[in-house]
């Protein structure tokens, strides 16, 4: 004899009133507008619009997570956006997180800033033995000392805004990485206009040339632009850490390149082998001699 099971219908009801249970609208990683209610030494409760209402607790209200709560930073009545971060429990309510929310979006904006290539201010809060950490947006980030304009004294660095550009912003495992370096070069090349008369220092030298320092960037001045004598062996005429002043005879952003010379600061062939401590002194008056010759075809 088979058994038979009294099956109460489901009707439109009752489905109504499940989906109810599980609001959609509140579940975790949701964000929602919700208007501060009160706001206890616990954390503070919010009506975001749900059976009961959303709280958020002290821990989550800032980026810094502070442990007391602030009306002032809350005040009653203001409107807010919230993340949800837990589900409603059995009187309805949901937690919810400001900190979270902010961290979110802090990694949205560096990821677009890094997209942008763009050149934005951070503090220096610390310093390792790598590098120095930042307060980026909010968010904590490291600047490799290979990646800082300036490496020389990083305990000096503490306190100052640094301009930098994002290298990396994994927010999985929050890993955020800049140059301040890469930052330098992108402005110092935007002030530099071809016939400038810079100071700079000899970084390095290659048989075909030499590389200066000035202003954050590098240029090269090629052994051919050193004098209007042929130059073979730039050692002959100069040594790494020397002091000198060059002429910038061209700029190429899409390569990353600066173009160097002092022959143009020759009033008569040879004179940068023979005497370029007076061809350094008479700079600028040589300069403006010789500046046409940079037009000329």
């Amino acid at each position: 004899m088979n058994a038979t099971t009294n099956i109460q219908p489901f009707s439109a009801d009752d489905f109504a009133n499940a989906l109810a249970e599980h609001n959609y609208e509140f579940s975790v990683g949701k964000i929602v507008k919700g208007k501060v209610v009160s706001v206890e030494s616990s954390g503070i409760y919010v009506d975001i619009g749900a059976k009961s209402l959303g709280f958020l607790p002290i821990e989550e209200a800032t980026l810094s997570g502070s442990s007391r709560a602030n009306e002032d930073a809350f005040p009653v009545g203001n409107e807010y956006e919230f993340l949800i971060i837990s589900n409603q429990n059995a009187d309805g309510e949901v937690k919810l997180s400001v900190r979270r929310l902010l961290f979110k979006q802090a990694w949205q904006t560096l990821r677009d800033y890094q997209a942008e290539s763009k050149v934005f201010e951070t503090k220096v809060i610390g310093t390792n033995s790598g590098g120095v950490t930042v307060d980026c947006v909010g968010l904590r980030g490291f600047v490799p000392r290979s990646h800082l304009a300036d490496s020389s004294d990083l305990a000096k660095l503490i306190g100052k805004k640094l301009p930098v550009m994002v290298l990396e912003a994994d927010e999985t495992r929050k890993k955020l990485v800049l140059s301040n370096r890469q930052a330098a070069k992108i402005a110092a090349m935007s002030q530099l206009s071809k016939g400038q008369l810079v100071n700079g220092r000899v970084s390095n030298i290659r048989p075909f040339g030499v590389f200066v320092e000035f202003a954050g960037v590098s240029g090269l001045l090629h052994n051919k632009e050193i004098s209007q004598k042929p130059v073979s062996d730039p050692t002959r005429v100069f040594q790494i850490n020397d002091q000198i002043k060059v002429v910038v005879v061209d700029i190429d952003e899409s390569r990353d390149r600066i173009a160097l010379s002092t022959k143009i600061l020759e009033l008569s062939s040879g004179e940068m082998l023979d005497n370029s401590v007076q061809v350094f002194a008479e700079a600028e008056e040589r300069l403006e001699k010789n500046i046409s010759k940079l037009w000329e075809v």
